[in-house]
Order: structure tokens, then sequence, then C-alpha cells
């Protein structure tokens, strides 16, 4: 195959491009330039995406004596998903911004323009295993639980993952820093990059006031009572403890923490970690794998990027999902995505809208 592999600078995308032309690919590497600034996008071990980046995966190739290119992606990157993000919050929502980026970026932008290019698939170093049944391509977890990235893959398409390759879902982190180093590539004890990429200093609540400005008001408590102020509701999510700042304590004196967010009338609502409790999800923005899945069927699922998976039943009603827990779970917030999972094979992912404290009568 013509394999075009992106490869962003670190370890993982570079072992996963030399795979490829170890399986005798003609493989091009490409990096992706996503900011007009490169050196306002995080450098060192807190990120990726920055000018070193783009300079180590230039090396990289050379090491692989592939061609090399850097595509400018960074007008669609920010209408997609920085603009997309600041908009998330702005609601009232906490989206996952990596999700985003491979839906429209990665497995979008890129595959769009590799195939009107003449290549047939490309190649990342996402940790998850795809695997080719009859005509259908499935998506399982990889086989290190502690590097599964099948989470942020849940946004893809069966017409996507045919022209996809993910050729580190069978190794361990460890042994892909040991193949990197025993082939010479000078990333194989590079740090992993970590948070959002497009936040040069990791202050999320500063970027966003950046974009939106403050706007003060009020966090009360369960029965409404005032209990602390605000600069912004952008500044919070829900299950958030830390930066509370509240001036009136708890009667019982335990922690508590975001229950609620209301950018209509600016109010955040804070309360003990029970209420956080809840046992039906509901989603919609619906991206199935493989066609929509049977209604009532027994699943897993998953709410965060490295959270645990959680048993569960899953109701389709049109473009709604319903998701009944088995176990009430907590701090599930609007705007993240839920990924189905038959055991270890994604069914596909919705974005949340809404949650209930109890499962509804059937």
């Amino acid at each position: 195959m013509k394999v075009l592999a992106a490869m962003s600078g670190g370890v993982d995308s570079a072992v996963a491009a030399a795979r490829m032309v170890d399986a005798g690919h003609d493989v091009t590497g490409v990096h992706l330039a996503l900011s007009k600034n490169p050196q306002s996008f995080r450098s060192g071990a807190r990120g990726c995406c920055s000018k070193e980046d783009s300079h180590d995966a230039r090396r990289a190739a050379d090491v692989l004596g592939i061609p090399f290119y850097v595509w400018d992606l960074s007008d669609r990157f920010i209408d997609d998903v920085v603009d997309d993000f600041v908009a998330e919050y702005a609601a009232g929502r906490t989206p996952n911004p990596c999700l985003r980026c491979n839906e429209k970026i990665k497995f979008s932008a890129v595959l769009e323009r590799g195939l009107s290019l003449g290549f047939d698939a490309v190649a990342t170093g996402h940790y998850a295993i795809r695997e080719v049944v009859g005509d259908r391509v499935h998506l399982r977890r990889a086989v290190d639980p502690s590097k599964d990235q099948s989470y942020v893959l849940g946004v893809l398409t069966q017409d996507q993952l045919r022209h996809a390759q993910f050729p580190l879902g069978d190794t361990p982190k460890e042994q892909v820093r040991a193949e990197a180093a025993t082939r010479g590539l000078a990333v194989a004890s590079k740090p992993d990059s970590h948070d959002i990429c497009f936040i040069a200093d990791g202050d999320t609540g500063a970027f966003l006031d950046s974009r939106l400005g403050t706007a003060p008001g009020d966090i009360v408590d369960e029965t409404g009572t005032k209990v602390g102020s605000h600069d912004g509701t952008h500044r919070f999510t829900i299950g958030q403890r830390r930066g509370l700042n509240l001036g009136v304590p708890a009667e019982d004196g335990r922690p508590r923490y975001v229950l609620d967010i209301t950018p209509v009338d600016n109010t955040v609502r804070v309360g003990p970690a029970e209420s956080l409790r809840v046992t039906t999800i509901v989603g919609d923005r619906p991206r199935w794998v493989d066609g929509p899945p049977a209604d009532g069927i027994d699943a897993l699922v998953q709410i965060r990027a490295h959270g645990d998976a959680h048993p569960c039943r899953i109701r389709l009603s049109g473009d709604e999902l319903t998701i009944d827990l088995v176990e009430a779970v907590e701090g599930v917030a609007p705007g993240q995505a839920a990924v189905v999972y038959s055991r270890d094979r994604l069914i596909g992912s919705v974005t949340i809208t809404g949650t209930h404290a109890t499962v509804p009568a059937t």
C-alpha cells in the first residue's frame, strides 16, 4: 500500500511509521502544523504540535529513509477543534478536543487529502487494534490497557477504519520505546505529551477567559443558597472539587463538588459527592463503527479517556442513545463522549447531553 504516516514528533508515531516500512509499504511521513505560531503550542515534556515536534518528526523520517512533508492544517484545526472547544465550554459543557481532532483532522482532513493524492491508508501511533473480519473492520482495545486509546478513536466510521492503520496496538509501551532505541530513533526516551496541545501553559481557565472574557456570577448549594462567586461558568466542569473558593462551608464539613452549570443565568451549583451519582446517561450525535447497534443489548461504556468501563444496557431511539448503568457512576459531564464497547470491541460513541439519578421504568 501507499501509506501516509502521521508523525507527531513522538516515539509512538515514529515506531508506527517504521513498522509500516518494515511491512513493505510505500511510506511517506507527514507532520501536521496545527498552529499559525507553533511556539504558542506546548514544548518539551508537556506537549505536542510544537516547532520542536516538527523537527523531531523530520529527524525520525530521515532515519527511516522516507519522504517527509509538513501540512498546514491550522485554519481547519482552529475552526473544527479550538473554536468548538471554546463554544462547548461557553455552553456549560465539557468537550474532549482529542476526539474532535481525530474526527475532524486526522481521520477526515488528512485522510481526504491523502486519498486524493493516491494514498491507500493513514497510519498513526494510536494504541488500538484494527481487525478485519470478512468485509467489515473492527476496532478493539490495545493489549496494553494502560495505553489503550480506543476511546479517542470512538468517533471513527467504518469507511475511515478501512483506510486506517494502527501498528502499535499489539505492543506494550515499554517495548515500543525499546524498539525505537534499537532503531536509532532519537525520540526513544522523549516524554509523552499531556493535556491540551493548544493551551501553551496548561491553564485552561485563563485560556477560556482570553476567548470568552469574565462574567461574575453566583455559586449556590442544592437549596439555592449562595455560597460563593465565580468569574465565569466556563471555568467549571461537572465533578470539579478544586478551585471553587467557596465562602460558606458545608454544614457537615464535607467537600463539595460542581453538580450543575447553567450559563443562561450564570450559576454554578455545588453539593456533596453522592449527588454526582447517576445511573442513566443520554447522548446524541452518534458515531457508529459498524452501523447502529441493536436496541436493548448489554454493553460496556467508558466516559473518560483513561476511565473504567462500566457495565450497562443501551437503548437506541433514532439518533439518541440511552445508557442504563448497572451501578451508579460519578462526575459525568455533558459534552463528554460516552464510548460503547462489546467486551473489548468498540461499537461507537455519542456525545453526552444529560444524565438521570435513577433508571427509568421499563
